[in-house]
């Protein structure tokens, strides 16, 4: 039965079960980011003043108000909502944490950047909560309805945020290509829908399950790669990749920050909910599919990255090359595969983002994004230079950084199932990354004086009392902070990573099948 009929059933049922089916409490988070939205509209209308004032307290009122929800509903029993299109359970209580603290770092990274640049405060917050809200509702959408109306409401609201500044040219280039690419990849998303709505007459990803396991079909195998398509898009894997460098290149830095983890850390978590809850029928096919794909990811993403001479784009392919890193966990299938990317999205928030704010401040106080603009850095501001370094360090994996111990648990899941190709590749790429990221780090500290960039020369006066700037000193300490110190102390979110996955029944049952056919195979 697919969720229209449902809906139609329920809305002739008493005013009590329509309550009980809606179930507003497993969506109470959303509820508070929807709240903040509305709030940050409403004092954006008495002006640009008073929205400059009052945006960001909503903001940071409506997010700790979800995260803490979401804390409380932690290892709870899962629910669903909204007529059965959304469940919450440990694994998407872990991907809407990782995407609502991605937006409240952030907007911490933001409110300089907007006022230097003179752009609207209250409409940028307003735009940015509301791409958190669709790539919240994304990561518990169980339903093809709600998954496309949360994956629109996501890239609709990133296309406004990657066209933000206006008078930037780069900037509406970045936006409509970024538009073009993802209405093709939205339309293909929905051909494929369509499709598996043929095939099994519902639109509940469960019933489509069954469908597929009870009589797989060519047709379905043809939905599985549209689908497949989708996913690589949003997690900007190669092939699909060629929107991500001139988006990162053109958009806001805040903006891009933004999009390197919260819209990835949704796109994720909608590859698990479709592939591993929906296509179970075709396992050994979509791990093959995304075998390839992180091969190429890796190895693309870090070879290219190499020759880049700005921040952005050597940050936008490094994504590249994390995301086939993720990848790994997801073709595992296993529990330590699962719990993996959960860890490694955690990991890659902190210091992807210590890294974006670094870059903000130095382009706040420069103008400029080119690495090689950063020669002698350490002379004039040894915060950026330590912080830069420390997040730079954990992306490529060196100990006793975060990411050494999230990029060790990904190769041991990935070793332990049997995916040698994937780890080796994955080692040999993560070699190649360390030594462009030590590149930058060398470019910053080992320049003796006289060979400092021209900018570096006249760098301003460090001022911390400058509106929008102490919200950015927070953002940096505490994503170096969790940088530096997480990998020693990251016992707590390995059980975090592990609970994820032993709370999530689609999990459990996936896990179950597969033992189920190596017993019986």
């Amino acid at each position: 039965m697919g969720a229209i009929p449902i809906i139609a059933e329920v809305m002739a049922a008493p005013g009590e079960l329509l309550s009980l089916s809606l179930n507003a409490k497993a969506i109470a988070p959303e509820g508070f980011v929807l709240f903040s939205l509305i709030g940050t509209l409403l004092v954006d209308l008495a002006g640009e003043k008073t929205a400059a004032k009052w945006s960001p307290p909503i903001c940071y009122l409506g997010l700790g108000s979800a995260l803490l929800i979401l804390a409380l509903q932690w290892n709870a029993i899962p629910e669903s909502a909204f007529l059965g299109a959304f469940y919450s359970d440990n694994l998407g209580i872990a991907f809407r944490s990782v995407v609502a603290l991605s937006t409240l770092i952030s907007l911490l990274i933001s409110w300089r950047y907007a006022e230097q640049s003179g752009s609207p405060v209250g409409e940028y917050a307003a735009i940015l909560l509301a791409a958190t809200l669709g790539g919240m509702l994304l990561c518990g959408s169980t339903d093809l309805i709600s998954i496309f109306i949360s994956l629109e409401t996501l890239s609709v609201a990133s296309y406004l945020l990657s066209g933000y500044m206006k008078r930037d040219a780069r900037s509406s280039e970045a936006a409509l290509k970024y538009l073009l690419v993802g209405s093709a990849a939205a339309a293909v998303f929905l051909y494929g829908a369509s499709l598996l709505y043929g095939i099994s007459g519902s639109t509940n990803l469960e019933e489509i399950g069954l469908t597929l396991t009870g009589s797989p079909s060519p047709i379905a195998a043809l939905a599985l790669v549209f689908i497949l398509a989708t996913v690589a898009f949003k997690i900007a894997a190669v092939p699909f990749h060629q929107w991500t460098p001139d988006v990162y290149e053109g958009s806001p830095t805040p903006v891009v920050a933004f999009l390197s983890v919260g819209s990835k850390a949704a796109g994720f978590a909608l590859a698990i909910r479709l592939l591993v809850g929906c296509f179970n029928a075709f396992d050994n096919q979509w791990k093959l599919l995304f075998t390839v794909l992180a091969v190429l990811s890796m190895s693309l993403g870090n070879i290219v990255a190499l020759a880049q001479t700005s921040m952005k784009r050597m940050l936008a392919y490094s994504s590249i090359g994390q995301a086939g890193f993720v990848m790994i966990g997801l073709v595992c299938g296993t529990e330590d595969g699962y719990a993996a990317m959960v860890l490694y999205m955690a990991a890659y928030l902190f210091m992807n983002l210590g890294a974006f704010a670094c870059i903000i401040l130095f382009s706040l106080r420069t103008g400029s994004d080119r690495i090689s603009d950063y020669a002698g850095l350490y002379q004039k501001d040894p915060l950026i230079t330590l912080g830069l370094s420390l997040c730079l360090l954990s992306l490529g994996g060196i100990p006793p950084m975060l990411g050494f111990f999230g990029k060790i648990y990904l190769f041991f899941a990935g070793w332990a199932d049997g995916q040698y190709l994937l780890v080796i590749v994955g080692l040999i790429t993560s070699v190649i990354s360390i030594y462009y990221y030590i590149s930058v780090i060398k470019m910053m500290v080992v320049k003796e004086p006289q060979e400092a960039s021209e900018l570096v020369k006249e760098y301003p006066l460090i001022k911390w009392n400058t509106v929008g700037l102490p919200p950015l000193r927070v953002a940096l300490l505490t994503c170096v902070f969790a940088t530096a110190v997480g990998g020693v102390l990251s016992n707590p979110l390995f059980t975090w990573a592990n609970n994820a996955v032993s709370g999530t029944p689609i999990l459990q049952n996936a896990l179950t099948t597969i033992a189920d056919k190596g017993t019986f195979g």
